[in-house]
């Protein structure tokens, strides 16, 4: 059976096992969650979760904190994501590119950038 180790979180029997090590080496207390399996065919509970996760299609990532209501999230839907613990400088690249895709959207609407 899988079991948690310093890099990797994941299912377990009986729950999610979360190591204290592997949330001391979490800088900032980040998740990367990654969807592996496609929504199609699924409950839409678990639809709406894999939205709720800001998760659009296969192979896309995102990075979460790491909080109860995530990881409950992610409790709802272990066949469908998977998820490891997020070095810092890939927390702050999803960041500026998140920034950088607003303002594009701003500036094309004729919006004020901030």
């Amino acid at each position: 059976m899988p079991t948690a180790s310093a890099s990797v979180l994941g299912p377990v029997p009986g729950g999610w096992k979360h190591d204290a090590a592997a949330s001391a080496n979490t800088s900032g207390g980040e998740l990367k969650v990654t969807q592996i399996r496609s929504a199609i065919c699924t409950k839409p509970k678990h639809r709406g979760t894999l939205r709720a996760l800001g998760l659009r299609g296969v192979g896309r990532s995102r990075i979460l904190p790491d909080r109860p209501e995530i990881r409950g999230m992610i409790a709802r839907v272990p066949h469908l994501v998977t998820v490891e613990s997020a070095p810092p400088d890939e927390s702050a690249a999803q960041h500026l590119h998140t920034e950088a895709t607003r303002q594009a959207r701003r500036a094309a609407e004729g919006r004020p950038t901030s």
